[in-house]
């Protein structure tokens, strides 16, 4: 696949890389030299300029890009304008645009990007619900859907994931053990061990009820 990033704050930058470490295509553009001059050999290509205009868009073959990523989200008006000229103009199939508040994020939807991100507002929504929550490592999916681990319930332990039927009893999936860094699918034959790590999806109140047996 073939993305764009534009603007390379701490935001553009960290996403440009990880997807050239993906084997991405990536055009990586800023109007700062010394940043493009250091993500250079991070992705495919590396462009200084400022974005202004249809033309410079054009100028970068932007029309060849699956997904461009605006990133300029500190400076409210450019990325507004920019995904104006990319879905209004350009007709890009998929725009992300990084936004600084909610006023930002509804005007970017407004405009027609096709999903917003909120970096600082994410980050601190997970690690609140980290800090708070009975079970870790957890990815909220929707408000009130998540992915998270908790250690085996004592009653479980030397049960097979079939046997517990944790669908049928708290409407809840085990996906599979967490040993070491590692996840490892497992099918419902697997016999549960002493602090085994389950990975388990579902509602948040469901989870919540399942980590206090």
């Amino acid at each position: 696949m073939k993305f764009c990033v534009i603007g390379l704050g701490r935001f553009g930058y960290q996403v440009a890389t990880v997807l050239g470490e993906h084997g991405m295509e990536v055009i990586a553009i800023d109007s700062d030299p010394s940043i493009v001059a250091s993500i250079r050999d991070k992705v495919t290509q590396a462009i200084c300029m400022r974005v202004k205009d249809e033309s410079s868009l054009k100028s970068i073959g932007i029309e060849e890009m699956d997904t461009v990523i605006v990133a300029t989200g500190e400076d409210f008006a450019e990325s507004i304008l920019i995904t104006v000229l990319l879905k209004k103009r350009l007709n890009m199939p998929r725009v992300i645009a990084r936004a600084i508040n909610n006023i930002h994020k509804e005007i970017l939807l407004l405009v027609g990007a096709d999903k917003t991100i909120l970096p600082e507002q994410e980050i601190g929504i997970k690690l609140a619900d980290n800090l708070s929550s009975p079970f870790t490592d957890i990815f909220r999916l929707t408000q009130d859907f998540s992915v998270s681990q908790i250690i085996a319930p004592q009653r479980y332990v030397g049960k097979s994931i079939e046997d517990v039927r944790f669908y049928d009893n708290y409407q809840v999936i085990c996906l599979g053990i967490k040993k070491d860094e590692e996840i490892i699918p497992e099918g419902p034959e697997y016999v549960i061990q002493a602090k085994d790590r389950l990975i388990v999806a579902g509602n948040i109140e469901n989870l919540r009820r399942l980590t206090k047996l």
